[in-house]
């Protein structure tokens, strides 16, 4: 990447991690996990003891996530549980451990009664294989399983799942995973999975309004919020040319903030805790939209919010903070459109709140075309070679490509402590 320092030689610092909370080692066997009803509505227990989940989705880094305050992590399958459990278990975590159901969109037929019993049978070994870990806090079968399906006889699967669960294991609780929360889905649940003892909601820009969606949904028992983070691609602005706009980390710190205390802090009653996404880094439209991490484990001020929410402190050094950035004067919002090698004027304007110098580095990015659904795998664009030339702490330009084209100008502003802010701006070169 071609990049701008602000202080010449100064060389990322390493970053450093507070211990692991104390605590004696974990028992051998299994700790019992309980809902609980109480006056108000219900509660986690967690052998015998109140258990709100302060949670990431993913699996990097638990020793970060207890260090800020966090206790549980959440898996979509047990391809890793062996490496997932040991490290949950020597950080003092738990873990939702997730049953991997096949999906309807991936050609799944649930009118296939053989493959339904296989399927079952599958699951049933790794139930058999974990139950007795000791960091299991919550099964969860299946993830979006409503996303894109036609047949509602998933919704039995489930059920006989969490049926053999509760036969297997007396010690952990049920739940199943949606993408969003309707009344449809609901009544199936409701009428088709008695033996669920949890409903799970992946959501994002809906976080802030969760607690009424689920009451107008109709659902009146205990949920866990499973993944939620900043505005989806599919939810925020698009440029004309279809580009998702994504928040810059400075942006999406705030809407982290007020969603989750407007919801997941405010429904205690029925809300029994939340897994924040992605605890690592992945390729979704961009590097950097979901992502808690940048790829070389940098962090952003989402979470110096997330440390302050689960432990009420603010973190010592603080994340760099993106006040604006432009292309030729106009936002990510603004439909920027250059002609084949142009030059083109970038302001950006970023600040640190402890006064740590800054790195600014730039990437040059063609617009993703793998584009996939529901968080499947997406392959990173190739990085384009460009210069980015400098005169001013604030101002930059570089030239566009020759080959038309939507691409993105990335910006990554380092502290040197480890934190980072980041922010892009999509643009379409046309003759």
């Amino acid at each position: 990447m071609p990049f701008y320092s602000l202080r010449a030689g100064l060389v990322l610092a390493a970053l450093t991690l507070a211990a692991a909370p104390a605590g004696a080692d974990p028992p051998a066997g299994p700790i019992k996990v309980t809902v609980s009803r109480t006056a108000s509505g219900y509660e986690l227990l967690r052998n015998g003891k109140p258990y709100f989940v302060k949670g990431a989705g993913g699996s990097q880094y638990p020793e970060r996530l207890a260090a800020y305050g966090g206790n549980s992590l959440r898996t979509w399958s047990t391809s890793e549980a062996p490496r997932v459990l040991a490290a949950a278990n020597k950080n003092h975590l738990t873990v939702m451990l997730g049953l991997d159901v096949a999906r309807e969109r991936h050609g799944f037929d649930y009118d296939d009664a053989s493959s339904v019993a296989e399927q079952l049978e599958k699951i049933k070994a790794e139930v058999l294989k974990y139950k007795d870990d000791p960091a299991v806090l919550v099964w969860g079968i299946g993830n979006e399983l409503n996303l894109d399906y036609t047949n509602p006889k998933v919704w039995d699967a489930v059920n006989n799942i969490a049926k053999m669960i509760h036969k297997l294991d007396p010690n952990h609780p049920t739940s199943t995973v949606l993408a969003g929360v309707g009344r449809r889905e609901v009544a199936y649940i409701m009428a088709r999975c008695p033996a669920v003892d949890i409903l799970s909601i992946n959501t994002y820009a809906g976080l802030a309004t969760l607690p009424q969606q689920v009451r107008e949904a109709g659902w009146q028992g205990p949920y866990l919020v499973a993944e939620w983070g900043p505005t989806g691609h599919w939810e925020g602005p698009q440029t004309p040319w279809k580009a998702a706009v994504e928040e810059t980390s400075s942006q999406k710190a705030a809407v982290y903030q007020s969603r989750y205390e407007a919801s997941v802090l405010k429904d205690r009653a029925h809300c029994l805790g939340s897994y924040i996404f992605l605890w690592g880094q992945k390729q979704e439209r961009t590097p950097t939209w979901y992502g808690l991490f940048t790829e070389a484990g940098e962090e952003t001020e989402v979470m110096d919010v997330l440390q302050y929410e689960w432990s009420g402190h603010w973190p010592k050094n603080r994340a760099p903070h993106i006040a604006s950035f432009t292309v030729e004067g106009k936002t990510a919002t603004q439909a920027v459109t250059l002609k084949p090698g142009q030059p083109a004027a970038v302001q950006q304007h970023v600040t640190d709140p402890d006064a740590d110098m800054l790195i600014l580095n730039w990437e040059l990015l063609p617009e993703s075309t793998d584009l996939k659904q529901g968080g499947d795998r997406e392959a990173r664009p190739a990085a384009r070679p460009f210069t980015m030339g400098t005169d001013k702490l604030r101002h930059a330009s570089f030239t566009a490509p020759a080959q038309p084209g939507a691409y993105r100008l990335f910006l990554y502003a380092h502290d040197g402590h480890g934190n980072v802010a980041t922010g892009n701006v999509p643009f379409l070169v046309q003759p």
